[in-house]
């Protein structure tokens, strides 16, 4: 990040394009909290308010920010097998809202889809219609993707707490009599080892192989030409 130059008044030079990649910047390396017409001002050596004319208000740039993220996704439609198209499409979202991890809080809050977002869907529908899905289960396969099909997960609780092996000891004490199936599994062999955290991709990953196998059972059993 650049520290802070004298802005000049007019914003000569100024773009959309320009502004939306400061603001991706400073979100990648700060933050949400850190997105401010005045830092975006002090990054790009403007007035913060010639800012408005190109870009609106913060809702409107948050979303245009969100929507150069989507649009940097690369689906795949190379016309093969729809489970093996439809799961590197959304593995390669997932690889970019990583990258972006404050993409999720922009999308949940937004109330609507983004024309990136939109052509997006657009292509992983078509992926799932080329594949001989239904317009019927086509639309059942996009509710009970939700959110993968942009690469996030939503877990029941958050896990991000202490997973050391000893707080994992110390919890499976605390639940052992009053609830031993929980106090099973705070012990049990994860992805980092005994006691160890949760792996979020690998759950991610386990998570839409479970889907997209089950919805490969329920087209191989829709009818030819079911339209």
């Amino acid at each position: 990040m650049s520290s802070q130059p004298a802005p000049t008044p007019r914003g000569r030079g100024l773009s959309r394009e320009r502004i939306v990649a400061a603001a991706i910047e400073v979100a990648d390396a700060e933050g949400l909290d850190a997105v401010s017409m005045r830092r975006l001002g002090q990054e790009l050596a403007v007035d913060p308010m010639s800012l408005y004319r190109h870009v609106g208000k913060k809702d409107e740039l948050l979303d245009a920010m969100t929507d150069t993220v989507v649009a940097g996704i690369e689906p795949v439609t190379d016309g093969g097998d729809w489970q093996a198209s439809a799961r590197a499409t959304m593995l390669a979202a997932r690889a970019t809202m990583l990258r972006h991890p404050w993409t999720a809080a922009v999308r949940k809050a937004s109330a609507a889809p983004t024309p990136a977002e939109l052509r997006y869907l657009d292509t992983l529908l078509g992926i799932l219609r080329d594949g001989g899905f239904s317009v019927a289960l086509t639309h059942h396969a996009i509710h009970v993707l939700g959110s993968r099909i942009l690469g996030f997960s939503q877990d029941l609780y958050d896990d991000s707490g202490d997973t050391s092996s000893e707080a994992s000891e110390a919890q499976a004490r605390a639940w052992a009599a009053s609830h031993p199936r929980l106090a099973e599994l705070a012990v049990a062999v994860t992805h980092d080892g005994a006691l160890g955290g949760c792996d979020d991709d690998a759950e991610f990953r386990f998570a839409l192989d479970l889907v997209l196998e089950g919805l490969e059972r329920r087209r191989a059993q829709e009818p030819a030409g079911g339209g």
